[in-house]
């Protein structure tokens, strides 16, 4: 929001009327603008300069107000005061008028074309202020509004230029046209010597003096012609849209003021024509008049008599003025009278139509930023109160969730993540080489939305493919190793031309792009990630035996599908029809490239294109290693949260988009099997912590006697000098709580009998009271210790976990060629030899003292090693 700051004192005598601070800034709230601070002339240089530049400076009181960036009228105290002086009923809004010059010949202006006058700035209107009165406070608000609109809607002088002159100094007609900058020469403002226009451009570029005005140079300072403003006299009155002459300078004894306003944008450059008159206008003898200037385009001849202050009008519904303020209750004191009169308040003159219900509002020059009946309908709720509409919920109630879009990228992003791929964040924005020259790609100029004014040539076009980020990427990063592959990916939105299916006539679409460049091209590698994907989704391959025939898709090699039309003679068939034929996509190496092709209910989709990258493109980008590359929509894969969806026709159903869920709920499960005793029963864990406590201090304290069958281990005894609870093994433990599960209460109660099934699965059955171990003497130095040994009839503990997993993923299983891989929770396999070794010495104290997190830790890197796609 822009922030203005005006005198206080100034202020209340163009209202009328003193306040307190507070008052004032209650008023302000009320009119929808912001009391942002106050302060002093000597507090800003203090504050900015310091304390010795303060010295001197004024102590008047500085309102700094913060105004709405599209509210014109309200950047200089005459708007400001004006508008709550009409808001306070004060006064009513003022009628502008356009009058033809008396006793004076029409002002005309003429533009001549030519030197590219029509492609870098075009446009001009104009206007006369006669009769102004300028005092020193009026001087310096005319000329801070220009600096303001200059920052605001003219975009720093690239969209408009504002020029002042005294009328009185020069002589009319009035021409503007573009010139070669050496035939250009006048003294400029402020300064006393001659220059002409590219010494004056290189003045401002390099003097310290001039460094305001050194960002507008860059404007015009390349353009063959630059476009100047001259009188009938060849006198120059501006250089647009750097600075004005000496010669037509405005001054406090100025009574008629020309004003020019040259353009890239005629729109804007009436909005700002007309504030000014508006603003400036009440000094005149004939308070809110103005003298038109016709403008004449030599090119075709068209003209135009500026400036037009004609009312625009809205028709608002009465109705829907009150279903924004008040929804479905009651309205409180707001008929249609009312609303005319707030209408009013906010300088709308407005007329009620009984016909339609409707109030019809006259728009004034000054209220630009009135473009729809809804702006009228905030404005009635501004002048109305907005602490006046009595607080209530809202009729209905919801719940905020992720879209199923973002959902879905934000599962793929992980599962990406953990196949060994970094995320790429790239610009939305790219040239038009990068986006399709480099690519070996032609542009039909229907794909892509291009930027008319682009800041940079790195920022031309809207992307319409993701592969050059990810390719700029692995350019601006050569510094990498390559040895073993670099994998990156990225998940953003493209996007395209779309006339016809969208309101705006371009479209968003979200895609998945990813990238493997090492020694190789990797194109297996990126195959796998399309499986990868595919199987997240839930959707199969053609080559899965179980796929079902209305859910699959396909890898289609050779060609891609670009079709190209040729109309040319020999591309023409017989009947004038254009042929139709298959081409190789030349972003891709030729036979290296396939199509990923999605069925779904009969209608086949093509979900996007990977292969290897054409030698060409690698030297586009100057890339050192060959590269695979994926690019493909993700958005069809979006499919609708139902459990079950019937195939029309027929009485077969498939789950849709629940793989991932699954998924999901598989790292869930698998969280829980930190926990070496009860086998992922995490939730029994926490709830019996204290009982198994207690039941491992009775194994330390007093084990159970073992049978006299047992065999003898003969063991270390630990040195009783050290007071150090001993270690027991996992396997020791488990059995422990197995032979007395049936035996102590606090288990009978609160263990759950799966926790037992799965005890003995693991460990065997728990054995006999009368031949579970045996006690054993160490014949070394003669003290006994009681050590428990499981029975030899006990087979060897294999360390288990049930997992969830994908078919294809894991590597290594123990089970046979034939053994169908599921997704449910009912199968499970044994950990290899490098897992068992790694809970082979389990501190089991350290488990209860862990939290969630280090479970969840552990239980990541085990379904990481397990899930990677390699």
């Amino acid at each position: 929001m822009p922030t203005v700051g005006v005198k206080r004192d100034e202020l209340f005598a163009a209202i009328g009327q003193t306040f307190t601070d507070e008052e004032f800034d209650h008023l302000c709230f009320e009119f929808g603008i912001e009391l942002d601070d106050i302060t002093s002339e000597r507090q800003i240089k203090q504050k900015e300069q310091g304390v010795n530049a303060a010295i001197g400076a004024d102590d008047t009181v500085i309102y700094k107000i913060d105004v709405p960036a599209n509210r014109y009228d309200l950047l200089c105290v005459e708007g400001i005061a004006r508008a709550l002086r009409v808001f306070m009923k004060k006064e009513l809004p003022p009628v502008f008028q356009v009058v033809a010059a008396k006793n004076h010949a029409v002002h005309r202006l003429t533009v001549k074309h030519g030197h590219g006058l029509e492609t870098s700035r075009p446009y001009v209107v104009s206007c006369v202020l006669r009769g102004v009165t300028f005092t020193q406070p009026r001087y310096d608000s005319f000329i801070d509004l220009q600096d303001k609109l200059h920052q605001n809607i003219c975009r720093r002088r690239t969209l408009v230029a504002i020029g002042t002159h005294d009328l009185d100094t020069i002589e009319g007609p009035f021409t503007y046209e573009a010139q070669v900058p050496t035939d250009i020469s006048f003294v400029p403002l402020s300064q006393s010597r001659e220059f002409n226009a590219k010494e004056l451009l290189d003045h401002y570029r390099t003097s310290p003096d001039a460094k305001h005005l050194k960002p507008y140079t860059d404007i015009i300072y390349d353009l063959p012609a630059y476009p100047v403003i001259r009188d009938s006299n060849g006198t120059v009155l501006s250089l647009p849209p750097i600075i004005n002459s000496e010669h037509s300078k405005i001054k406090l004894s100025t009574r008629n003021v020309f004003v020019e306003c040259t353009a890239t944008d005629i729109t804007k450059a009436n909005v700002v024509l007309n504030t000014v008159i508006a603003m400036f206008s009440q000094y005149c003898d004939a308070p809110f008049t103005v003298e038109p200037v016709e403008i004449t385009y030599d090119r075709d001849g068209h003209r135009e008599v500026t400036p037009d202050l004609s009312n625009r009008q809205v028709v608002t519904k009465v109705d829907d003025i009150h279903s924004m303020l008040f929804g479905k209750r009651p309205v409180i004191d707001l008929d249609v009278q009312r609303i005319c009169d707030l209408c009013v308040k906010m300088q709308l003159a407005a007329t009620y139509l009984p016909a339609i219900h409707s109030i019809e509002v006259q728009v004034p020059p000054t209220r630009s930023d009135i473009l729809h009946a809804v702006d009228v309908m905030e404005d009635v709720g501004i002048a109305y109160g907005f602490d006046n509409i009595p607080m209530t919920f809202p009729p209905t109630l919801t719940v905020g969730g992720g879209q199923p879009l973002n959902n879905l990228g934000d599962h793929l992003r992980n599962e990406i993540s953990r196949a060994g791929y970094l995320e790429l964040l790239t610009h939305g924005l790219c040239s038009h080489d990068e986006n399709f020259k480099l690519l070996n790609r032609p542009d039909d100029g229907t794909s892509a939305v291009v930027l008319s004014n682009p800041a940079t040539i790195e920022f031309e076009v809207v992307r319409t493919t993701m592969i050059p980020g990810v390719l700029k990427t692995v350019q601006n990063n050569k510094g990498l190793s390559f040895k073993d592959g670099l994998k990156l990916f990225e998940i953003s939105d493209v996007v395209v031309l779309d006339p016809a299916g969208s309101d705006v006539g371009a479209a968003n679409i979200r895609r998945l792009c990813a990238l493997y460049t090492g020694q190789t091209d990797g194109f297996e590698v990126i195959h796998g990630l399309v499986d990868r994907v595919m199987q997240l989704v839930g959707v199969p391959c053609v080559l899965d035996p179980h796929h079902s025939p209305t859910n699959y898709y396909a890898i289609v090699p050779s060609a891609s599908t670009w079709l190209f039309l040729y109309k040319m003679r020999r591309n023409v068939n017989t009947d004038n029809t254009p042929r139709l034929f298959m081409a190789v996509d030349p972003t891709f190496f030729e036979g290296r490239c396939a199509d990923i092709v999605w069925h779904r209910d009969g209608a086949a989709t093509k979900l996007g294109t990977f292969g290897v990258l054409h030698p060409q493109v690698l030297h586009n980008y100057e890339l050192l290693y060959p590269a695979s590359v994926v690019e493909m929509d993700i958005q069809p894969l979006v499919l609708v949260k139902m459990s079950e969806k019937t195939k029309k026709g027929g009485g077969e159903s498939w789950v849709q988009g629940d793989a991932l869920d699954r998924e999901l709920a598989s790292l869930k499960q698998t969280i829980s099997l930190c926990n070496p005793i009860f086998q992922g029963h995490v939730n029994d864990w926490c709830a019996l912590n204290q009982a198994i406590v207690d039941t491992e201090k009775a194994l330390f304290a007093a084990p159970a006697k073992p049978s006299r069958a047992s065999k003898k281990v003969k063991l270390v005894e630990l040195d009783r000098s050290f007071n150090t609870t001993p270690l027991a093994k996992d396997k020791d433990i488990a059995m422990y709580c197995i032979q007395t599960i049936s035996s102590t209460s606090i288990f009978q109660n609160n263990i759950n009998s799966s926790v037992y099934r799965l005890l003995a699965q693991t460990h065997g059955p728990p054995a006999a009271s009368s031949g579970g171990g045996s006690r054993g003497n160490n014949p070394d130095d003669g003290r006994g210790v009681d050590v428990y040994v499981p029975s030899a009839a006990v087979s060897k503990p294999v360390p288990k976990a049930k997992r969830m997993h994908m078919d294809g993923i894991l590597h290594g299983l123990p089970v046979a060629s034939n053994y169908k891989l599921t997704t449910t929770t009912t199968d499970h396999f044994a950990y290899d030899a490098e897992m068992s070794t790694m809970n082979r010495d389990k501190d089991t104290s350290h488990f209860r003292k862990r939290d969630s997190y280090s479970e969840y830790v552990e239980a990541r890197a085990r379904f990481s090693k397990m899930h990677s796609v390699t």
